[in-house]
């Protein structure tokens, strides 16, 4: 056995909780865990669609009143939902409530329809349709228009065909 693991041994073990406590505030740690028990939630509240026909993206904003959020489509194909509202006092003290969530577009979505609909029960849903896909023609029959007058044997030709 090995010296250090004697010394080791009988020193008294600290628990990680009570390492970074020493560095960080009680009110720090609460906060710290509060976020981090919110984390869990905030991924429930937001769903992403995408598949071959559409883009759609789901959000609880229950919380917000309408005239509190924003959709803007901006130009490097992101789509920037933001939601706020200003302080308010309650029975608890004051509250605040702001977020920002930005949705990064496929490049064949179809940006000129891009809709967006809060429901009822506070859930505001953002949608777009992909741009139809450009199918490949495998041939297509050109036809032939002639300019110009008609040469003298040409039409003699024409008019033996028919």
């Amino acid at each position: 056995m090995s010296l250090l693991s004697v010394l080791l041994d009988d020193q008294p073990r600290v628990s990680r909780r009570d390492l970074v406590s020493q560095f960080l505030p009680e009110e720090t740690l609460h906060a710290l865990n509060s976020v981090l028990n919110h984390l869990p939630k905030l991924e429930k509240d937001t769903s992403i669609t995408v598949d071959h026909d559409h883009f759609q993206a789901k959000i609880d904003v229950q919380q917000f009143k309408p005239e509190e959020i924003s959709v803007k489509l901006n130009n490097d194909n992101t789509i920037t939902v933001e939601g706020k509202h200003e302080e308010k006092q309650d029975e608890h003290g004051f509250v605040s409530r702001h977020f920002v969530r930005r949705y990064k577009l496929p490049e064949d979505c179809d940006f000129k329809k891009l809709k967006s609909a809060l429901s009822s029960d506070g859930v505001l849903s953002i949608s777009a349709p992909k741009k139809p896909e450009q199918k490949q023609v495998e041939y297509k029959h050109i036809p032939i228009i002639r300019t110009g007058p008609i040469r003298k044997g040409e039409n003699d030709a024409s008019l033996n065909k028919a």
